[in-house]
């Protein structure tokens, strides 16, 4: 039997959680927050809205289904949401080494070892979570033998940068063309535009697109202070002055938000879940949803045309803005989620209806 090395989660605030590696041995920092959700670990490891953060696992299993292959489907993994694990490290409660799952080909350990990604188990994550929820999210340290990293703050810092394509990258080929701001994109959602008929041109998150030949501006997901991404939200203030169609998820809702003058703040811990329920304002839709942000819209702030479009049922916080005029809106949540749920995936083709409209000369 291997005899695992031990490590040390140090918070800033002292305290000290013991555990075992069951990943790469680095002594690592970065903003500790937590995720709800029971399945889907190599979706959110490879999500780059994580990047910079040490994830804890709320659910006290974690690996017993192994990672599946990395083989590509039209040009991008299959079975992840980047082309890397994206997180600092890991914490869960009990790992499982043993796993059973159809397309399992390897465990969780040796990913992140391959990955050079530390795991740490046997934490009580119970106690840490409300340690996380009383104080809210802090930096964090895993502590190998005698290195200490120190603590840093991910957030004063453009991660967006760091986890954006640094060229421009065509998908599909439908006569349709969605411009895709890359600030971090989750690739679930290209897929859900390619799978839909559409071609995706992908960009950098800092690229002047406005020259380009588009029928539909999208601003994906990302990590991170939206207000680190000055030269997007200038570019897409300009956008906003034509009438074509805009979508933006997570990070694009924060982004559209700042584009129209309107403010966003830290959270206390973010959001950052499989179950988190909202409310379409209005109505009395209510949806489940995927979330992963530790930002929001101030919704006071917000003027002129522009108002809510969902809210969050759990604090109250804002979950999308929509344009009362044009066809622009925002969600806060991530309708591409996987492994789901699936409840706001129709928003998609919402978004492909406007864009339908714009592209034939129609009335929105």
């Amino acid at each position: 039997m291997t005899v695992k090395k031990k490590a040390k989660l140090v918070l800033e605030n002292g305290v000290e959680f013991t555990g075992s590696s069951f990943g790469f041995e680095e002594s690592v920092s970065g903003e500790v927050v937590f995720n709800t959700a029971m399945t889907g670990y190599p979706e959110s490891l490879t999500d780059p809205s994580y990047c910079g953060q040490i994830l804890v696992a709320t659910y006290p299993l974690i690996g017993n289904y192994g990672v599946p292959d990395n083989q590509l489907v039209n040009g991008l993994p299959g079975h992840f949401e980047s082309n890397r694990v994206q997180i600092s490290a890991l914490i869960v409660s009990d790992y499982s080494e043993q796993y059973s799952h159809w397309n399992a080909r390897l465990s969780l350990g040796e990913w992140l070892i391959q990955q050079r990604v530390p795991g740490i188990s046997g934490i009580d994550t119970r106690a840490l979570t409300k340690i996380l929820r009383e104080k809210g999210s802090m930096s964090g340290k895993i502590i190998f033998g005698n290195t200490d990293p120190g603590f840093s703050d991910p957030n004063t810092t453009n991660l967006v940068a760091k986890v954006s394509t640094d060229r421009v990258i065509t998908y599909g080929n439908g006569d349709t063309r969605i411009l895709l701001v890359d600030c971090g994109v989750k690739y679930n959602i290209i897929r859900h535009f390619v799978n839909r008929g559409n071609t995706v041109i992908r960009v950098p998150w800092d690229y002047d697109y406005r020259q380009e030949k588009f029928d539909g501006l999208f601003i994906s997901n990302g990590p991170g202070d939206p207000k680190m991404c000055d030269t997007t939200i200038n570019h897409l203030t300009s956008s906003l002055q034509s009438d074509k169609p805009v979508f933006g998820i997570c990070l694009g809702n924060q982004l559209l938000a700042l584009a129209t003058g309107a403010d966003t703040f830290k959270l206390k811990y973010g959001h950052r879940s499989h179950n988190q329920p909202v409310l379409q304002v209005g109505t009395n839709k209510a949806l489940i949803t995927s979330q992963n942000h530790g930002f929001a819209i101030d919704p006071g702030s917000l003027s002129g045309d522009w108002e809510p479009f969902f809210i969050n049922l759990n604090d109250g916080t804002n979950e999308g803005i929509r344009h009362r005029k044009k066809p622009v809106f925002s969600v806060q949540f991530h309708p591409e989620a996987s492994s789901g749920p699936t409840d706001s995936e129709y928003l998609f083709d919402e978004f492909l209806e406007m864009v339908r409209l714009y592209k034939n000369n129609l009335k929105y």
